[in-house]
């Protein structure tokens, strides 16, 4: 089963350009691990503070693995608020049906 890591969280926004640069290292990584479909950490377009966060893996199992060996960011930031959650998806198909 597939697993879906999606979310934001906020930083000051002074901070939040080095803190997505700062996790440019797990992102390249985790792009290269194998099960990795996908992942991004950006900075929203519309709040000055907001980081948009979206992983998406083969299985949990995966993910698992991953995040044993993950490196840490280069430049960490307090997070003031966020909601980032853990989806395991039964199905998937195109979005427009």
């Amino acid at each position: 089963m597939t697993v879906i890591v999606a979310g934001k969280v906020y930083v000051d926004p002074e901070e939040r350009d080095e803190y997505v640069a700062g996790h440019q290292v797990i992102v390249e990584k985790a792009r290269a691990h194998p099960g990795c479909l996908d992942v991004v950490i950006s900075a929203d377009t519309l709040e000055a503070g907001r980081v948009n966060i979206f992983e998406y893996w083969e299985s949990e199992e995966v993910l698992n693995a991953w995040r044993a060996i993950s490196p840490r960011p280069t430049y960490s930031a307090e997070i003031l608020t966020g909601e980032v959650f853990k989806h395991r998806v039964s199905h998937s198909g195109p979005p427009f049906d």
